[in-house]
């Protein structure tokens, strides 16, 4: 009969017990650390527990969860937009159908797309692909001048390859026999599943750059703005072709950021603003040739994707570039609350003078705090200063462009209520923006009432810049312990395991 051992130091043990490679105990625990997510847990229990297993779940994890609620919410934007999709026979020509926009639908219903109406405009129908027409080639009078797409490449490249797949959805749809619909109607929807793909992209991309902290990727997934604006235009690409670059540079995957930056580049002019972000944190942490290769590399993707189509149709090419610069400031920017205010009517030339100017001074401005930050800033930080900057000043805001906060907002704040309070009126600004298209006898808001609304969410974009700024100059003692507390409530040591947070 074995003897029992009468002290621990007879027992062998050669190695202490390894920790549980199936627990993310690194975990950031939302429940913990945010006051409005501990609340509603006192619904189903409480709070995760002290000893909980976190992370063990095959089925149900983070990612998997958080691209259901996102095609959840998705799927209510996509009814939201169907109103503006509905078909009404058209007078005296039996069998025939048109778009019901009658009585200013498209305004009252709230279900307005620019994906809807720029089809016909664009020269994207099956009639016009089978004369031949493509982007930038292809050009309609207009009051006797010449009309082009007005969209960057990669974006008309997306509507060109949609029209093709949804003429060749509208053949099969006949060639079997099944109820037909309009064409634009299929463009519409391929256009949609596609945006929806895209955004699964940048949710994905977002919560693989914060792996630490993947539930705060939620309120990208349960965003208001994305409910409202999701398939309002084609803004999702940029935000996409943001997000995966954000994500390669996290995994020091410098030309592959640079060559997504050149996309995004081609897709609308803010992930540029990316490269800046970049080049300031590399200049603090002397990384200069890092930086230089992402620049090259985005440079070069935007030359290869550019550089032809400008050779080869300079006017079409240039479209988008000149109607930007010929344009007056949209209704949604501060310059036209300005004259509201005022009456101050400036000329065109100056707003866009006056833009490249306060560009240059939000760039010096994100620069001094990048460069006198007591620790090294956040890469997705710069980015979102930048950007709200870029939308402040700018002399375009439309409501949809909202979208490209979302993700930089959610990484650079973090804090929920503020957040969702922003994207929330943010994204409310869609009805009274709807309703200055409305005629007289059915507008049921004044003009002044947008004008106001619109005003406040100024304010509330530079104030979350503020409060960016002033937490990116806090000393490091004051950080250190801000950090500290949110590590003992979250069970983390540190305020961020993604590299692109560190850098």
């Amino acid at each position: 009969m074995e003897s029992t051992p009468s002290s621990p130091s007879e027992v062998d043990s050669p190695a202490p017990l390894d920790d549980d490679p199936r627990l993310a105990t690194d975990r950031v625990l939302p429940s913990w650390n945010e006051p409005l997510v501990a609340q509603l847990s006192t619904s189903i229990g409480g709070p995760v527990g002290v000893h909980a297993a976190v992370g063990r779940s095959r089925n149900w994890t983070p990612l998997r969860v958080l691209l259901l609620i996102a095609l959840a919410v998705m799927a209510l934007g996509w009814f939201g937009k169907a109103g503006c999709i509905q078909q009404t026979d058209v007078a005296g020509q039996p069998g025939q159908s048109r778009l019901d926009w009658d009585d200013q639908r498209q305004f009252v219903g709230l279900c307005y797309s620019n994906i809807v109406a720029g089809y016909s405009q664009n020269h994207l129908t099956p009639t016009d692909l089978a004369d031949g027409a493509a982007p930038y080639r292809t050009y309609w009078d207009v009051d006797g001048e010449r009309q082009y797409l007005r969209a960057p490449v990669v974006t008309g490249a997306f509507m060109y390859v949609t029209a093709q797949a949804s003429r060749g959805l509208g053949a099969l749809v006949e060639a079997t026999g099944l109820p037909r619909s309009l064409d634009v109607v299929y463009y519409f929807v391929v256009a949609s599943i596609l945006l929806a793909f895209g955004w699964l992209i940048a949710i994905w991309a977002t919560m693989r750059t914060r792996r630490r902290d993947p539930w705060i990727v939620a309120l990208i997934a349960i965003s208001p703005l994305a409910l409202v604006h999701i398939f309002t235009a084609y803004e999702v690409l940029p935000v996409m072709f943001t997000a995966l670059a954000m994500y390669a540079w996290s995994k020091d995957r410098r030309t592959a950021a640079g060559v997504l930056i050149g996309l995004g580049a081609g897709t609308a002019f803010y992930p540029l603003l990316l490269l800046v972000a970049i080049g300031l944190v590399c200049v603090r942490e002397r990384r200069v040739r890092d930086s230089l290769v992402v620049d090259g590399a985005a440079v070069a993707t935007w030359a290869v994707i550019n550089v032809p189509l400008a050779v080869l149709y300079p006017s079409g090419w240039s479209a988008v570039f000149t109607a930007w610069r010929d344009s007056a400031p949209g209704a949604d920017t501060v310059y036209r609350l300005i004259s509201q205010m005022f009456g101050w009517e400036p000329p065109v030339v100056l707003v866009t003078a006056l833009v490249f100017v306060l560009m240059i001074a939000v760039v010096a401005g994100v620069t001094y705090a990048a460069m006198r930050a007591p620790r090294e800033p956040r890469v997705v930080v710069l980015m979102f200063l930048l950007v709200a900057g870029y939308l402040l000043i700018g002399k375009d805001w439309r409501p949809e462009t909202s979208l490209w906060l979302v993700p930089l907002a959610v990484l650079a704040i973090g804090h929920s209520r503020i957040l969702l309070t922003w994207m929330t009126f943010d994204a409310l600004l869609w009805v009274p923006r709807m309703a200055l298209f409305l005629d007289a006898d059915r507008k049921w808001l004044p003009a002044e009432f947008f004008y106001i609304c619109s005003a406040v969410r100024w304010l509330m974009v530079a104030g979350l810049c503020a409060y960016v700024v002033w937490e990116l100059l806090q000393p490091v003692s004051a950080a250190a312990g801000l950090r500290a507390a949110s590590a003992r409530a979250s069970r983390v040591n540190g305020p961020d395991g993604a590299p692109v947070d560190a850098r």
